[in-house]
């Protein structure tokens, strides 16, 4: 039996339309935070794959409850391992420091700057060193139509305003929960006993947030005027990366297709 976790989440959701016979769970049916029911769970519906889409994203509050987001990104990530079940693990680009210039491969040196980042990759060397059999795919910049991300925001205010300030000094790359998804059932067959693999998947080319921005407004008909604006302009609690593009040369090599942002962008505005 698959067992996706998180499944209410934006990859959950599109993860869950992907493989309809899969076992969905979000936290109401499993805390992945306690041991017991975790082994408990997986041993009743008899598991022996997970995709963990289970996850504190909260990168701003998670400097204030740094607890709360180790429970969760460490110690669930943990206990899913001790079950001795198959995991792909979802990851991100905030193990980096963003001090880069050049697309991160997966063996370049991580050094992450904020609570978030730094419990994601532990929960990335706790999952390595426990399980016997994983993935782990590391990504970025993540919308769909579920849930609440950029893309919906930038909707909404620029039907209410005239002009918007954003970002434009902190690049990267927009990635569609659904690309991501199809991804993770395209990984799912080479989930092969002992194999411990790492993967960088977003979608292609390379954009500000301030670029996404301007291109929501121009796909979604909307005349609201996008300013650049300098990270300073914009204080937050936690750093951000201010450059975080993921190489995907090693997930295309397994045959893994990866669209251009822009085009995702376009297909997936049309589910909204």
């Amino acid at each position: 039996m698959l067992l996706i976790t998180g499944a209410d989440g934006q990859l959950g959701t599109e993860l869950k339309f992907l493989l309809p016979r899969a076992l969905c769970a979000d936290v109401t049916d499993l805390d992945i935070t306690d041991e017991k029911k975790v082994l408990s769970f997986v041993k009743e519906n008899k598991v022996d794959t997970i995709i963990n889409c289970a996850a504190y994203t909260a990168v701003d509050k998670a400097e204030d409850e740094p607890e709360k987001c180790r429970a969760i990104n460490v110690t669930g990530v943990m206990n899913l391992a001790k079950t001795g079940a198959k995991i792909i693990h979802v990851s991100t680009d905030y193990v980096f420091d963003g001090h880069g210039y050049k697309p991160y491969v997966e063996t370049d040196a991580t050094n992450p700057v904020s609570v978030y980042g730094r419990t994601k990759l532990d929960g990335e060397i706790v999952l390595q060193n426990l399980a016997q059999t994983c993935i782990i795919v590391r990504t970025a910049w993540l919308y769909s139509p579920y849930g609440m991300n950029f893309v919906k925001t930038m909707q909404r205010l620029g039907a209410e305003k005239e002009v918007l300030n954003v970002v434009a000094d902190q690049v990267g790359t927009p990635t569609c929960a659904f690309d991501l998804a199809c991804a993770i059932a395209g990984l799912l067959p080479n989930m092969t006993e002992g194999t411990k693999q790492l993967y960088h998947f977003s979608n292609e080319g390379v954009c500000s947030w301030y670029d996404f921005a301007r291109e929501i407004m121009k796909l979604s008909g909307l005349k609201c005027r996008i300013n650049p604006v300098p990270s300073q302009a914009y204080p937050t609690k936690a750093k951000r990366p201010f450059y975080s593009v993921l190489d995907k040369s090693k997930i295309k090599s397994s045959g893994i297709q990866v669209p251009h942002w822009q085009e995702s962008l376009e297909k997936c505005l049309k589910k909204f």
